[in-house]
């Protein structure tokens, strides 16, 4: 049955405008032109079903696009919702991705009301309040990418690692650094990082999801492609995500810390003094040890 665009806007529940919004951003095919006559069939009508109900769930108009195009499928879907804490259908998980994620995760829970406005999860003024952070700088801030919030039932939010994390940075303030140097600084590291985990995304997607999806479970076509993908699919790809993050954080964390180290010791050693450099060094192994008095601060052996 073909229908003209207030048709469609009346059996869809969408407005004209934003149905010829998602024609023009790819989203809606085309309709089937008759003259000056457009024509839209039942495909339609279900597009903006799957549309509205992806919106629902908190994905994002891109990401929309991907997905309702074919360049993201089934199993992505399911991917990105488990990981950003969108939606998911029950689905029996096994135990030990309910471990690696936790069981809330597993099971595709999406955070009520309550949940999403607890004590760990902020609004960006929120945040402003807890930290002391001017909330026009945490704007400025969040502009410039600096600062990430987390997508939380399609809700912007910010956790309490997000409150330390602005704290330090007002106590970087207050010692004197300068805003306009601490964000340049900020904005470096931030590209740089940027590169960085796109890089680590390209071999998870190489040598882990590639394979993982790609096994001998997928040498017969799946004859409905649109359908969720199997749940074990799902499961090996949790569980390698879930454990190769935070190996990867760790790894990238700790040689930041250390080369972070190591050009402050380079710097006192060319310009302090041999007492500086004593009181600097004892510092930081008193802080890596855990041991005020763990370091033989005086060895020039310790200072070289």
């Amino acid at each position: 049955m073909e229908m003209r665009v207030e048709q469609l806007s009346v059996r869809s529940d969408v407005s004209v405008d934003t149905i010829r919004y998602y024609q023009s951003k790819g989203l809606v095919e085309p309709p089937r032109r008759e003259g000056r006559i457009a024509w839209y069939d039942s495909r339609h009508v279900e597009r903006l079903a799957r549309i509205r109900s992806l919106q629902k769930r908190g994905f994002t108009l891109a990401t929309i696009a991907r997905l309702v195009t074919g360049e993201l499928d089934a199993a992505d879907e399911v991917l990105l919702g488990e990981l950003s804490g969108l939606h998911r259908p029950s689905s029996g998980l096994h135990h030990e991705v309910e471990h690696a994620v936790g069981p809330d995760r597993v099971h595709g829970v999406e955070p009520t009301a309550a949940e999403v406005d607890g004590s760990d999860s902020l609004t960006l003024a929120e945040l402003a309040i807890e930290t002391g952070v001017p909330l026009a700088l945490l704007k400025a801030i969040e502009a410039e990418g600096l600062l990430i919030p987390r997508r939380i039932g399609g809700l912007e939010r910010y956790t309490s690692e997000d409150v330390a994390s602005s704290k330090a940075g007002l106590l970087l303030l207050e010692w004197g650094i300068p805003l306009s140097a601490l964000l340049e600084l900020a904005r470096r590291h931030h590209e740089a990082t940027e590169a960085v985990a796109h890089e680590a995304v390209a071999m998870f997607s190489l040598y882990v999801r590639g394979p993982l999806r790609d096994g001998p479970h997928h040498d017969t076509p799946d004859p409905l492609p649109s359908a969720r993908p199997s749940d074990p699919d799902i499961d090996r790809l949790l569980v390698a995500y879930s454990e190769l993050l935070p190996a990867v954080n760790a790894l990238v964390g700790h040689h930041f810390t250390r080369t972070l180290v190591k050009a402050a010791l380079d710097h006192v050693k060319q310009v302090g003094s041999a007492a500086e450099q004593r009181a600097v060094w004892g510092q930081i192994v008193a802080a890596e040890t855990g041991d005020p008095d763990g370091a033989d601060v005086d060895s020039p052996a310790r200072v070289r």
